[in-house]
């Protein structure tokens, strides 16, 4: 059990030591992600580091499917089904990002927040990973838009 102990308490110490070298490392680029509420520098250089280089992309669509934020189409004729999943393929390291930042946000930002809650509210099953798709897929625009134009956020009055 003490051995536990100790290998616990020594990795804890690892993740701290990474995150300070995280945040020296990021301090050189410059940032506008961090200027969202509940985004912190471990947060958002993993999703810089995840994207590269924004203008490689062409709208927001592109960088959520990159990412693995679209869902599947089930359709023929007029019927088109209302259940689907997400996307099995894409950058499953952005879309983690993406997930824990928006699940983040949500507690932070009062806009965020009540996107999630009106999504959670809008179906009975799978509730909390819907809701966190949607608000994930809503931060995406809101990434994309933030480092195309290298420009802070500036929260909604409201």
């Amino acid at each position: 059990m003490s051995v536990s102990i100790a290998a616990m308490r020594a990795l804890e110490s690892q993740i701290k030591t990474l995150d300070k070298a995280i945040e020296q490392q990021f301090e050189i680029i410059p940032n506008t992600l961090t200027s969202i509420p509940g985004i912190g520098k471990v947060y958002s250089a993993g999703i810089i580091a995840e994207i590269g280089d924004i203008n490689r992309f062409q709208s927001q669509a592109s960088v959520a499917k990159y990412a693995g934020l679209v869902w599947t189409q089930h359709q023929s004729g007029e019927f088109e089904a209302q259940h689907t999943q997400l996307i099995k393929s894409g950058n499953r390291f952005l879309r983690y990002y993406l997930l824990e930042a928006a699940n983040s946000v949500r507690r932070c930002d009062s806009e965020f927040r009540r996107y999630y809650d009106l999504k959670f509210k809008e179906v009975n099953q799978f509730q909390h990973k819907r809701a966190l798709a949607l608000t994930a897929r809503k931060l995406v625009r809101l990434v994309f838009r933030l480092l195309k134009d290298n420009r802070l956020y500036i929260p909604p009055k409201g």
